[in-house]
């Protein structure tokens, strides 16, 4: 397509209308910069939602595919492979679990863990067939298959999409009161975002996710931990439980463990809990593939260095402080995160988030809005001091403060 106009036209002629991206068409891109079909570059303030937390064209990502390429990117789990292996035993190591169950997008994974906790509940703690509970919280984001959007409180990815399955209880998030109240004796798993992402970068009170840990430890709960955008380094940890010295018994991964260059997603966990499934009990044919497997590992080896991690605590605090300097002035109402990550709440004097993003776009930034009036900020990890500053010099032009 030879320019953005003629591309988005095509687009909307010939797929389905299930987003509603901002007029931008990208045909390159490196590290934190994105440049469309027009030769026109962007920031990137917000990698993929954290898939692309080491930047565009990673070139140890890239060589590690292309590596990969060359050798054997499929043998379904038909039969062994020679990454697979190693793939297992350093993300359970990173994780400081035992084992890995891998698949490849996000919502594939919270599915797998949904039946791995009900599976637990059924054959480890008890529970009576067919009556698993699973304790989930208002504003969640946990991706939009029929499963995962019966249990969500966003119009937009539930309504029209029923019957809808039963088994979830919804309480506000946050509440450990309400969380309490709702785990009974049926409850095989709490489920959680340690940050809620798609619902504004909320950020739980303090003490919130230990007193998760403590309530399912003694209630014999699993505590499930969806880090799909908030680990590999997002926040300045490898896991965002970390902040509050919080292990949960799952983890849920994906987005930046596949490097923005290919899907990978896991569930881990020990032994005790992923030890139910027996062959033919789950599965999924590109789950834990060679390229996959190459592409996790590089990402993993990355991660053990933590100078991403570092990066984003020490970029992370300047991004805050300079945006809790716009609250207060007329433009932003809030600003909420933790590391290379922020929900912005925009003034409705001064705009939409879709508006506000869409003048961002016009002077070289992008941006995503989220609930009508709050932008996300998330840049690549890699991103400079001096580009981060540049692209928050765009924000308070957009914002006159």
């Amino acid at each position: 397509m030879s320019t953005t106009a003629d591309a988005i036209r095509s687009a909307d002629a010939h797929s389905a209308h299930n987003y509603h991206p901002l007029p931008v068409v990208v045909a390159s891109a490196e590290g934190a910069w994105m440049t469309d079909v027009e030769g026109r570059r962007y920031l990137d303030m917000l990698a993929g939602y954290s898939a692309l937390n080491f930047g565009h064209g990673n070139r140890r990502l890239i060589d590690a595919a292309r590596d990969q390429l060359e050798r054997v990117t499929l043998t379904s789990r038909a039969f062994h492979h020679d990454r697979f292996a190693d793939f297992c035993t350093e993300l359970a190591a990173l994780c400081g679990k035992e084992m890995v169950l891998p698949m490849n997008t996000g919502a594939e994974a919270v599915e797998t863990a949904v039946k791995t906790a009900r599976k637990w509940g059924y054959e480890v703690k008890g529970v009576p067939d067919g009556h698993a509970k699973i304790v989930v919280a208002a504003d969640n984001f946990h991706g939009r298959t029929t499963t995962i959007v019966s249990f969500s409180t966003d119009h937009d990815a539930r309504d029209h999409f029923g019957p809808y399955t039963p088994g979830f209880e919804i309480v506000p998030y946050g509440d450990l009161t309400a969380l309490s109240h709702a785990v009974t004796e049926n409850t095989v798993a709490v489920l959680l975002e340690p940050i809620q992402g798609e619902a504004g970068v909320l950020v739980p009170p303090a003490g919130y996710l230990t007193g998760v840990r403590e309530l399912t430890r003694e209630r014999n709960v699993l505590f499930m931990a969806d880090e799909i955008q908030s680990g590999l380094g997002r926040t300045g940890r490898t896991f965002a439980c970390e902040h509050e010295g919080v292990v949960p018994d799952v983890y849920i991964l994906g987005k930046a463990l596949g490097g923005g260059v290919v899907p990978v997603s896991a569930v881990v966990a020990d032994r005790d809990v992923l030890g139910v499934f027996g062959p033919g009990q789950h599965g999924s044919t590109f789950g834990g593939n060679p390229l996959a497997c190459a592409v996790a590992l590089e990402v993993i080896a990355m991660l053990r260095t933590g100078e991403f991690q570092q990066r984003a605590t020490e970029l992370g605090d300047h991004l805050h402080h300079e945006l809790n300097l716009l609250v207060g002035g007329g433009a932003v109402t809030a600003v909420r995160g933790r590391g290379l990550w922020a929900g912005v709440d925009i003034d409705p004097s001064r705009g939409t988030g879709r508006e506000i993003s869409e003048k961002l776009m016009e002077l070289g930034v992008l941006v995503k809005d989220t609930h009508g009036s709050t932008i996300r900020i998330a840049p690549p990890l890699v991103i400079t001091k001096e580009d981060l500053d540049w692209g928050l010099d765009q924000l308070r032009s957009v914002l006159g403060a």
